[in-house]
């Protein structure tokens, strides 16, 4: 949370901001240490960086969990510079996407009779980054438990 100037709050528990960068979206997640997801975003690649400065500077983040996709090394050099006091972590981006269509349907569970076909058959109504992004952290998390 941030304090009453805007602060992050210091004694807040620290929030772990997952980046799935694309070249035309981004996906955000905010995810504290329990793995409990605050706060979703997608953004254009443009808004991407501002967007986890404003982030970064008004929660207490961290650190930066950037996906190893394609696009992965110019959003690193972006956030450095754009967030230069949170440490960044690149981390394997393999079935993100997939994880975040599952993610999505877990907070989202399909309703009537589309509640019969397979989840694997369904595609969300949005664009799901923001789920892969989610889907990063709690990754990265998993990881740091053993």
């Amino acid at each position: 949370m941030a304090s009453e100037d805007g602060r992050p709050d210091q004694g807040a528990p620290p929030l772990y901001l997952a980046v799935d960068p694309g070249s035309r979206k981004w996906g955000m997640a905010l995810v504290d240490a329990t793995g409990q997801c605050v706060e979703r975003h997608l953004t254009t690649s443009e808004e991407g960086p501002p967007t986890a400065a404003r982030l970064a500077g008004t929660r207490s983040v961290a650190l930066i969990l950037v996906g190893s996709g394609t696009t992965s090394r110019d959003a690193v050099r972006a956030l450095a510079q754009a967030v230069p006091e949170t440490p960044l972590e690149v981390v394997p981006e393999r079935n993100t996407t997939l994880e975040g269509r599952a993610l999505y349907f877990r907070y989202h569970p399909p309703r009537g009779l589309a509640r019969l076909i397979p989840r694997g058959l369904l595609s969300p109504p949005e664009p799901v980054d923001a789920y892969a992004a989610e889907a990063l952290a709690l990754r990265w998390l998993k990881g740091q438990k053993g």
